[in-house]
């Protein structure tokens, strides 16, 4: 479970981080800035929707314990993000940071997070004009040309709209989605749109304005903003996404701050899952971003001239390549042309370089597609390991179409995937989750954990968890397995699993043995050798029996049965007692007691 707060989080960029998916949802009510206030944010602000959270419950959670959970903090949810199991959730005013906070620490929520208000990752440069587009030859373009210019791929600019009248733009625009109208009203409302994607596909080779990397891609505008000023919330950002996804876009840029939303890191693993790769900008703060990894997000850094990360662009181990990001001539809103800077064009001349690698061999898997791509990036700035500052070197787009050239072999090693929590054997009650690790070669996609065969969750994002409510089996050992897949489809299964169920309070045993003399009675006459036998029965066990004779004891046994020899001619003539008593494992006992008449024997004549 993640927990993001508003000190941990830069404006000035865009967002990174993994989906889950077990039972997939659609928007149920429509978000709107209207339903809540905003504040216009300054440079550096954490602003966010006030009144609404966003929260993703266990995977296999029911709804009435995922509601009788919201309703303990007065929260509500509106519905599901598009395609997705996170929910937009009402939540008192000014209460936003507290519920989240609580919600990330219940074991039944997977995450929360409070729905940010991020913003273009653009720096406006201080010259106007640049002499060329020195990109172009740093990253090889020439020759990648050669052999691929995007033909068939579908870029989706997730931004500020694009302006498709651009006579450099125009001819590349497919239809495409506004995210908060839930409309086809893409037009670009601030002018950052339409400069990413001219570095995208800008019309090409035409004696005309431009030169962008890969000409023949089309050019799918999602808009995620209806704000003059270009911000955009995580949940536009994430319902955007999976429309593309499910809309034919085989790349997604978005040039904002989105690493660490683990809302929008859904709708990327979303996307991946249906054969999509989403690329992000790292953001501008000049910062390390302290972050990790994110498998579903491809985090791009920015370059100048020189092969050195900007001065102003963001960094850490979340970042996967770096790119050309200053002084980079591309289409403006107003049908025009200009330089610009920041991670936001980073990113995108990253996202057409993978539109070029896929269009020179279509039967790429994503996962090879990220792999060409860090594997052919050049590595002369970072020592050729990975580092914070350029990832796994700067784009190189000739290098990485040239390792395309012949058919990658086909991926046939299945994942592994291991159970991991809680302890095995243990005995659990109620509700709990049940966790597994899997690894692949390339990349786990998913995997499923099962209770006794039956489907309990499915998760796309590690570590992989469904949560299991015992109460709806009996008690007594139960099998748990998971399996994993990766995106070929190769499978990989888990050993069994065993835990123990144990919802059934075991009943106190209140019930008392019987026991009983068998063979006097009171008031026998004895004399001699007198045997005495006993016999007790329990509606468990009998532990014990004890006699007595007089108030000594004088034997005992584990047994349900006792028998003792009574020399009764070393005692006094007249009346005895004779006591036994029986015990169970509970502790319970009971006693029975007779007298008899121990007389002497007379001697016969001799």
């Amino acid at each position: 479970m993640k927990y993001v707060s508003n000190n941990q989080i830069e404006i000035s960029s865009l967002i990174k981080r993994q989906s889950k998916s077990f039972a997939l949802g659609t928007l149920l009510l429509p978000l709107t800035f209207s339903n809540f206030a905003i504040a216009n944010p300054p440079e550096h602000s954490a602003a966010f929707a006030k009144g609404q959270i966003l929260v993703q419950p266990q995977p296999g959670l029911s709804e009435q314990n995922f509601q009788k959970i919201l309703g303990k903090h007065k929260a509500s949810s509106k519905g599901k993000l598009n395609q997705l199991r996170t929910h937009i959730i009402n939540v008192p005013a000014n209460a936003e940071q507290a519920i989240v906070k609580a919600l990330s620490n219940n074991p039944n929520i997977e995450f929360a997070e409070v729905d940010l208000l991020v913003k273009p990752s653009e720096i406006i440069a201080n010259d106007t004009y640049y002499n060329n587009a020195w990109h172009l030859n740093k990253m090889q373009l020439p020759t990648a040309w050669e052999t691929a210019k995007g033909n068939g791929i579908v870029v989706a600019i997730l931004d500020t709209g694009v302006n498709s009248n651009h006579t450099d733009l125009s001819a590349n625009m497919v239809a495409g989605w506004n995210s908060v109208s839930r409309n086809n009203e893409t037009s670009d409302i601030y002018g950052h749109g339409t400069k990413v994607a001219g570095v995208v596909a800008a019309i090409s080779d035409n004696n005309n304005g431009v030169t962008s990397i890969a000409w023949h891609a089309s050019i799918m505008p999602i808009r995620i903003t209806n704000q003059s000023n270009g911000y955009a919330y995580w949940s536009d950002v994430a319902n955007g996404l999976t429309w593309a996804a499910d809309n034919g876009a085989d790349i997604a840029n978005i040039s904002y701050s989105v690493t660490t939303s683990s809302s929008v890191t859904n709708a990327a693993q979303y996307m991946r899952n249906k054969g999509g790769l989403v690329v992000a900008s790292a953001g501008n703060g000049g910062a390390d971003l302290n972050c990790t990894d994110n498998p579903s997000i491809i985090t791009v850094s920015a370059t100048d001239s020189a092969d050195n990360k900007t001065s102003w662009s963001d960094y850490g181990n979340c970042v996967d390549v770096s790119a050309p990001g200053s002084g980079i001539w591309t289409t403006t809103k107003s049908g025009g042309y200009s330089a610009v800077s920041g991670t936001s064009f980073a990113s995108p001349a990253t996202a057409a370089t993978l539109a070029l690698i896929k269009s020179a061999n279509l039967n790429l898997s994503n996962d090879e597609l990220e792999n060409i791509l860090e594997a052919s990036a050049d590595k002369s700035k970072n020592g050729g390991v990975f580092n914070s500052y350029y990832g796994h070197g700067r784009v190189d787009a000739a290098a990485a179409v040239a390792m395309v050239v012949n058919t990658p072999t086909i991926d046939q090693q299945a994942p592994t995937v291991a159970i991991t929590s809680p302890t095995e054997n243990s005995v659990q009650t109620g509700s709990f989750n049940i966790t597994a690790n899997a690894q692949d070669n390339m990349a786990v996609s998913s995997v499923s954990l099962y209770a006794n065969g039956v489907l309990i969750g499915t998760d796309t994002v590690a570590p992989y968890s469904a949560n299991f409510n015992s109460n709806n089996i009996a008690d007594g050992s139960v099998a748990f397995t998971a399996q994993a897949y990766d995106a070929t489809g190769n499978q990989g299964n888990s050993s069994t699993y065993w835990l123990t169920i144990d919802n059934i309070a075991d009943v106190a045993d209140t019930i008392a043995p019987s026991v009983s003399i068998t063979n006097l009675v009171n008031g026998s006459s004895i004399s001699g050798n007198q045997a005495i036998k006993v016999s007790a029965t329990d509606n468990t066990a009998v532990t014990k029996i004890e006699l007595y004779i007089d108030g000594q004891l004088k034997t005992q046994t584990t047994e349900s049965t006792l028998s003792y020899s009574w020399n009764t001619r070393k005692v006094a003539n007249g009346y005895h007692t004779i006591v036994t008593k029986a015990f169970d494992a509970a502790g319970n006992q009971n006693q029975t007691s007779i007298q008899v008449n121990v007389q002497a024997r007379k001697k016969g004549r001799k």
